[in-house]
C-alpha cells in the first residue's frame, strides 16, 4: 500500500541519502512530496521550499534528512503535516522532537527509510 511520504531537507544532489531515498520510495510505488531549501527536481517531483511551509494533505510519513540542530524551527509545521509517523535517519535522532511528536501521538521511529524499504518493514 502506497504511503505517502514528506522528505524534509530533499536535494537534488544524488550523493545525498534524501535524495537516495526519494528514489527507493518512488521505486517501491510510495507517493513522495520533497520539501527543502534546495531547489530542483525529484523524480519528477518537484521541490516545495521549506521556508514557504507548503500544506500537504493525507501525509503518511515524514522522514527527516536535516539534523537536529535545524530542526526546532520546524516542529510545528512538521506536526502541522499531521503525519501517523516521522522517521529520525540516521544523524538526524532528536529526543526533544520525538518526545515533543509521540506526545502529539505521533510515532517517532529512529531508523534508516532506505533499510525500512529494502527489509519490507516500510
Amino acid at each position: 500500500m502506497s504511503k505517502k511520504t514528506v522528505i524534509i531537507g530533499a536535494t537534488p544532489n544524488q550523493g545525498r541519502y534524501a535524495y537516495l531515498a526519494a528514489g527507493m520510495l518512488t521505486e517501491y510505488d510510495h507517493e513522495i512530496v520533497p520539501i527543502g531549501i534546495k531547489t530542483g527536481e525529484l523524480f519528477n517531483k518537484p521541490i516545495l521550499d521549506l521556508r514557504a511551509k507548503p500544506k500537504v494533505e493525507g501525509v503518511d510519513t515524514v522522514t527527516l534528512y536535516i539534523g537536529p540542530r535545524h530542526q526546532p524551527e520546524w516542529y510545528d509545521y512538521i506536526l502541522s503535516l499531521k503525519p501517523k509517523r516521522i522517521i529520525f535517519n540516521p544523524g538526524t535522532e532528536n529526543e526533544e522532537f520525538e518526545l515533543r511528536a509521540e506526545a502529539e501521538g505521533v510515532e517517532a521511529l529512529q531508523a534508516c527509510t532506505l533499510v525500512l524499504l529494502r527489509s519490507h518493514q516500510f
